[in-house]
């Protein structure tokens, strides 16, 4: 199978190597680029890139326009990495289209994790392959979740909900993203709504229910011990 291609765009060649060298162990071919207009003209000469990480701060064309040209063309998927914590910098990442939003210092395999959850909604990753952690096995085609070898029948917002989480484990969710991810961006409900489903949720699936966990005021993390 060949190696799926993700551009990893930042004027900092320490953090370009940082990021390539937990990639390349992650099975995915890498390509960088040291500036904005680099980036672009990567990305026109090759068609077939799945992913680009994205620095905003950079030389000749910021991260910024380096998408919003991109996203004229393609909805191939971005991460945007900055070194600001700034809400209306992440509100504008998302106005324009970015899929994911990481601010520096971030750690590596949280990076991964989250381009290998990107690539999978995307589809671009096998999602017929079954997801299993820690005694749990969620079967995407089959729509079916065993715990320990014992089936447990889960609503279609449950099995949503499941699926996300074991996608993005070890990974902090706010109330927000889980809403925008499993809910869809069109849904302008009460964020108590995910609250009632984790409940249930994790009374289906018993002891690995605490596979859960509340992050307090934010959202939830699943999180299995090693």
């Amino acid at each position: 199978m060949e190696k799926l291609k993700i551009l990893v765009v930042d004027d900092e060649s320490r953090m370009r190597k940082l990021v390539r060298d937990f990639l390349i162990r992650q099975d995915y071919e890498v390509i960088e680029a040291g500036d904005g207009e680099e980036a672009l003209d990567i990305f026109y000469s090759t068609k077939d890139i799945a992913l680009i990480i994205l620095d905003v701060m950079m030389p000749k064309m910021n991260g910024w326009q380096v998408c919003r040209e991109v996203r004229e063309n393609s909805k191939v998927p971005i991460i945007m990495l900055t070194a600001k914590g700034d809400e209306s910098d992440e509100l504008q990442g998302f106005e324009l289209g970015v899929d994911e939003y990481i601010s520096k210092p971030f750690s590596p395999k949280i990076l991964v994790a989250r381009v290998e959850a990107i690539l999978r909604r995307a589809n671009k990753l096998d999602r017929s392959e079954n997801m299993e952690i820690g005694g749990i096995v969620l079967n995407p085609q089959a729509h079916m979740v065993t715990v320990d070898g014992e089936r447990v029948d889960l609503s279609y917002k449950e099995f949503e909900l499941l699926s996300y989480f074991m996608e993005n484990k070890g990974i902090a969710l706010s109330r927000e993203k889980i809403l925008n991810h499993v809910w869809n961006y069109d849904y302008y409900g009460d964020a108590r709504t995910i609250d009632t489903h984790v409940k249930k949720l994790r009374s289906k699936l018993g002891p690995k229910g605490d596979y859960i966990k509340t992050i307090w005021g934010m959202g939830y993390k699943f999180e299995v011990e090693e």
